[in-house]
């Protein structure tokens, strides 16, 4: 009989109107920021192939934001948006993204597009907003709740053989620690077809074999199967006590989701690729996942995904991030050092890119890792500065 650990809640019943105001309460704090911060211009910028966002204020005010690596082609639309915030007071940030949504009816282009760039604007403004009042970015979020994470490895692989991928696992753990696993199940969007044959079921026995019955072995479907073999699927993942399943079905079928969720006893993780916070909602009052994956940039943002775990919260759920590596996973680890609900384990992909700007880098061991608490984002980007740097675009206020 399957075990669910007691990192687990029961779901708390909540009702739309509850998490409406949730969807509506601000969440950024500006005590701290007694005086206007007026938006002068923003570039874009592109240094040894990574991008960043840079906003400055007219008194010399800056803050800058890694984007990820889609902004090479996504830098156009984010080139539509800026021109909204120029001239406007940057602590009215939930504003001017309000703005900006609605201006020119920018929310009929909503999507992972459109809420990356949003999320890329946030995080640059949040950055200025934070160094200008000398402090982390958690400080105007709500405060900082934990100072380290504790994570989980992953392959990311779907074409090893079950010896091979266990191999893999086994010598991440070695490396770093960790007290938990991930691995992927069936296709990746395949309509119930497994990559190798019998690959799926013979991985989830092996890795309980091989690790033990104490290990924490999180498996991900990546949107594999409908309802009837997700379930299938669903009740081997119990069968070795794993400790949540994710995303069994595509990521817009909600309906399959829910099915799964509701035949199944192990937690569903489920949200990787939601963009729409009304959708959180749902997934979270019918209780279709007991596990929320907002993405840190995906979903729109800081302020976003925190909404997302006060609603999950009001509903005893945790909150696991998906990440994607390099500067996407160190945005995870501030968030979770802000909500209250994260997760027990999170993914680590690495930090390309990012270790070199972090104050004390970024060192895993025992299988945890420090969340930074420098000033603003806690990067020292001061290597932007050089000619190497280039400037794709920037926009100014009049």
């Amino acid at each position: 009989m399957y075990q669910l650990h007691p990192d687990f809640q029961p779901h708390i019943p909540v009702t739309a109107e509850q998490l409406q105001e949730i969807m509506d309460r601000p969440v950024l704090v500006t005590d701290r920021l007694p005086d206007p911060i007026i938006i002068d211009s923003f570039a874009m910028l592109r240094h040894n192939g990574y991008w960043f966002l840079r906003v400055r204020g007219t008194k010399g005010e800056e803050g800058i934001a890694p984007c990820s690596e889609r902004a090479s082609y996504l830098y156009l639309l984010l080139k539509k948006f800026l021109p909204i915030a120029l001239g406007k007071d940057a602590r009215q940030l939930e504003a001017i993204l309000q703005e900006i949504y609605v201006t020119d009816i920018n929310y009929k282009i909503q999507g992972l597009a459109y809420w990356c760039c949003i999320a890329w604007l946030e995080s640059a403004v949040l950055d200025m907003l934070a160094k200008t009042a000398g402090v982390h970015i958690s400080e105007l979020l709500g405060g900082r709740v934990r100072d380290e994470l504790n994570i989980y490895v992953a392959s990311g692989n779907r074409h090893t053989t079950p010896e091979e991928e266990v191999d893999i696992l086994q010598s991440r753990v070695d490396e770093t620690g960790a007290k938990a696993i991930k691995f992927k199940l069936g296709g990746r969007m395949s309509r119930n077809k497994d990559s190798l044959a019998g690959r799926t079921e013979g991985l989830l026995h092996l890795a309980r074999k091989h690790f033990g019955d104490d290990f924490i072995i999180h498996t991900d479907g990546n949107g594999s199967f409908d309802a009837r073999k997700g379930i299938e699927i669903g009740r081997i993942v119990e069968s070795i006590n794993a400790y949540f399943y994710e995303e069994p079905c595509p990521f817009d079928d909600l309906w399959d989701t829910k099915a799964v969720a509701d035949a199944l006893d192990v937690p569903l993780a489920f949200g990787e690729q939601e963009t729409s916070l009304r959708r959180f909602a749902w997934i979270i009052e019918n209780d279709a996942a007991q596990v929320l994956q907002p993405d840190l940039q995906y979903t729109g943002g800081f302020i976003q995904c925190i909404k997302v775990a006060r609603m999950a919260q009001a509903a005893g759920k945790p909150v696991t991030p998906h990440v994607s590596g390099g500067f996407a996973s160190y945005n995870m680890l501030l968030f979770c050092g802000i909500i209250p609900n994260a997760g027990h384990y999170h993914e680590y992909k690495g930090f390309q890119g990012v270790e070199d700007c972090v104050p004390g880098g970024l060192t895993v061991k025992d299988g945890k890792v420090r969340i930074p608490d420098g000033p603003g984002l806690g990067l020292d980007l001061s290597f932007l500065r050089s000619p190497e740097t280039e400037i794709i675009f920037e926009v100014k206020a009049p």
